[in-house]
């Protein structure tokens, strides 16, 4: 078995690429405010190495105001037909800036106009509201490149504890659990 819990979470991202049938790299996130209410949503994994793990908003949104507030967040990997998920906890950084910038210069173009036309999490008065400022923003952009809003960027969860947890028959479900200890990892198991 692997004890490596990068290595392992690895594996089982490269299975579900090429078993799970929609957004292998959808993620729920949890966050929570000052006020410690909890809100969670998906969003997709950007990157992981063992610094951690990637993701990309819109720093006003209200994920990036919690986090903002309470900088701890916990993803979850939750892959029904593999029967598999993986829970992950830490404290957030934000990525640097030239990483910021590199994955937005990746994304597709209406993506990237997108960014600059919302105003993420805020009131819309109607759809054609965001409609037109994204027409403003593909006019403002017009044969030029999209350069990356400054109010967009994303930030790193680095992992305090992964648990892998597999689906067993009669709910006698297999759950192993790394924390981390230093410069390395302690791994034992969780009843189901």
């Amino acid at each position: 078995m692997e004890t490596d819990p990068h290595l392992l979470f690895d594996q089982w991202l490269t299975n579900a690429v090429a078993e799970e049938p929609n957004d292998p790299n959808a993620m729920a996130l949890a966050t929570a405010g000052a006020d410690g209410r909890p809100s969670v949503r998906m969003v997709l994994l950007k990157g992981h190495d063992p610094r951690g793990f990637v993701f990309y908003t819109n720093l006003d949104s209200r994920k990036g105001g919690e986090l903002a507030a309470n900088p701890h967040a916990a993803l979850l990997f939750h892959w029904k037909s593999l029967r598999r998920q993986i829970r992950i906890e830490g404290a957030i950084e934000p990525v640097s800036p030239e990483e910021a910038d590199a994955y937005f210069a990746s994304r597709g173009r209406d993506s990237q106009l997108g960014a600059w036309a919302s105003e993420q999490s805020r009131p819309l008065d109607a759809r054609t509201t965001f409609e037109a400022r994204y027409e403003e923003m593909r006019a403002r952009f017009d044969g030029a490149a999209v350069p990356r809003p400054p109010r967009w960027s994303g930030f790193r969860v680095l992992p305090e504890r992964i648990e892998f947890w597999n689906d067993r028959a009669h709910r006698l479900h297999e759950r192993r659990l790394f924390v981390k200890d230093g410069a390395g990892w302690s791994e034992g198991l969780l009843y189901p």
